[in-house]
């Protein structure tokens, strides 16, 4: 979805994405974690986090569901058009029929906005958290996310965002323009850092554990749609070469 890349920058889902030459994907999902080692993590910060939040609370249930759902509806439904091209068929066009699916993405994107906020509002705060600083710090992390999501989309446009490639609406060079120039996936780590500015804002230890369920969501929407959007552009160069 949002958030992928084409052949130039992500699939745009979230996510968005290939690198240079025939290779059209990040060469690693997470290296912007540095080579993180994990065993040197202290979870004693994310322990005091997890005594504030009730994860059994309906409200944080239906944020998490949301969260997984988008990725796997749209990955799915995109799937599915590109075997049986039934919605291009059914809606006259292909690009009809993305334009339609990438409107309901946006508003299941805004369902799942609405639960994550409600989630926050329905657990405590934490009180390290609620200050100015924390205020402002995320404040500016939500629009340095907003500017990726944002140049994402007007650097790809709204097939090259939603899908298009699986609806054989392919993207004819690679899109290396910022913030593709900086980031692999901007789409899909700009809006991760939206969510995470948007808990900071609210001190919210729900939003800072819900923010970590969006970026595993994304990560394997990355490791799970890369594969597959590859294999469509080796198959048009394939095509470009029999020609």
């Amino acid at each position: 979805m949002a958030g992928r890349p084409r052949p130039g920058g992500e699939r745009g889902p979230a996510g968005g994405r290939r690198e240079a030459g025939p290779r059209w994907w990040p060469r690693d999902c997470c290296s912007g974690l540095g080579g993180l080692e994990y065993s040197e993590v202290d979870v004693t910060a994310m322990a005091r986090v997890f005594s504030y939040v009730d994860v059994t609370d309906s409200g944080f249930i239906a944020a998490v569901l949301s969260i997984a759902f988008n990725p796997f509806f749209w990955n799915v439904v995109a799937r599915w058009e590109h075997k049986t091209r039934a919605l291009s068929r059914g809606f006259g066009s292909p690009r009809t029929a993305c334009y339609c699916l990438g409107t309901v993405i946006l508003l299941l994107n805004c369902v799942r906005s609405h639960c994550f906020t409600e989630a926050m509002k329905s657990q405590p705060k934490l009180e390290g958290l609620d200050s100015h600083w924390a205020y402002y710090s995320g404040l500016a992390i939500m629009a340095v996310g907003t500017l990726f999501v944002i140049s994402s989309f007007l650097a790809l446009g709204f097939t090259g965002t939603f899908l298009g490639d699986y609806f054989g609406i392919l993207m004819e060079a690679k899109v290396t323009c910022f913030p593709f120039s900086i980031l692999d996936n901007p789409m899909y780590w700009g809006s991760t850092a939206v969510y995470l500015g948007w808990s900071l804002m609210h001190a919210s230890p729900a939003g800072l554990l819900l923010t970590a369920v969006v970026a595993i969501s994304y990560t394997i929407a990355v490791l799970y749609e890369g594969p597959f959007t590859e294999e469509i552009y080796r198959q048009k160069q394939k095509g470009a070469k029999s020609n």
